[in-house]
This record gives structure tokens, sequence and C-alpha cells, in this order.
């Protein structure tokens, strides 16, 4: 049986759940995300692999470049990542990883960013089921009223990341 490594990252936030497969992080979730559970069963059943938990070099880089970013020391993540999902849910992870440091979209750009205007709900479903939540900055997306809806990590959380990005006061890390 393949092994999953995870590791819990404490944050000002609360913990995430980092994990990796085979030297490319797979997991980035909170860990008191309703869909937890969910996420790591598609990655179970995808990866044909158990949960171990250990540290691994690239879980220890993942942590520094997450420390990093929640000190505004980081902008960008450079870590090999394994989008685990359909084909369809690939294309809106990885269009999400094209969104810009400090800005946002709506779910509605977001769907016609990825050629799929008509298909608002289905995006909006492929961001929720985002198994590597600040990494792959679906806390970007926001409603068509700019108003802040759903995240894993709570909208507390999805506030905090985008006020760090865009400079506004933040409790201190």
């Amino acid at each position: 049986m393949n092994s999953i490594s995870i590791k819990n990252v404490h944050t000002p936030l609360g913990f995430l759940l980092i994990g990796s497969y085979k030297d490319e992080i797979c997991l980035c979730d909170w860990a008191k995300a309703k869909n937890l559970k969910i996420v790591t069963s598609r990655l179970e059943k995808t990866l044909k692999a158990d949960f171990d938990l250990k540290t691994t070099k690239v879980l220890e880089e993942a942590e520094r470049q997450l420390q990093a970013y929640l000190l505004k020391e980081r902008q960008m993540f450079e870590l090999p990542l394994l989008l685990v999902g359909t084909d369809f849910q690939k294309q809106v992870w990885q269009a999400l990883l094209e969104i810009p440091y400090g800005e946002t979209t709506t779910y509605a750009e977001h769907a016609s960013r990825v050629g799929k205007p008509q298909s608002v709900r289905a995006v909006a479903n492929a961001i929720g089921a985002n198994a590597l939540n600040i990494i792959v900055p679906c806390h970007r997306v926001i409603g068509a009223d700019r108003a802040l809806t759903g995240y894993a990590g709570g909208l507390d959380a999805k506030r905090f990341l985008l006020n760090l990005e865009q400079g506004l006061s933040v409790p201190s890390v």
C-alpha cells in the first residue's frame, strides 16, 4: 500500500493538515474543515494510499513556506504539487494559481477564466473540493456582490488571508 505522509501545522487561524505523496504536496486543509473527510477519502481512494503521521523534507518545506506566507515574507509557493481530482477540477484549481497575490475574482469570473461561463455552480463545487487550501488560493474567489462566501477554514480565515494579502490590518502572527 502507498503512503501519504501527513503533518499538523499550527497557524494563527488553527491547525492545517498537510500531506505529501511521493515528494509532492497533495494536501493542505484546515483540520476543522467540514469537508476534510471527503477530501482525505478522495486522496486515499485515488492514490490507493493510507495516511501516515510522519514528516518528510517536502512537508518541512511546505510548513516553512506557509509560515513565511503568514508572516508576509512570501507571496508565492514554490512546491511540487499533486492535484488529485477530475480533469475539470484540476483545470479549475490550476486556474486558481493564476490569480495574483492580493487580488480577488468572482466565481463567475473564474468560470469564464476556465472557459465555462455557464458552469458557475460546477466551478464553485470544484473550488470547494480544493485539497490545497492557501497554496492553491481558493480564498481569492468571492461572491458576485464582492461578499465573502464559503471557505473550508471559515469566513474569518478567508477574511484574514485576504486582508493579509491586501496589506490590511490583521492580528499579529
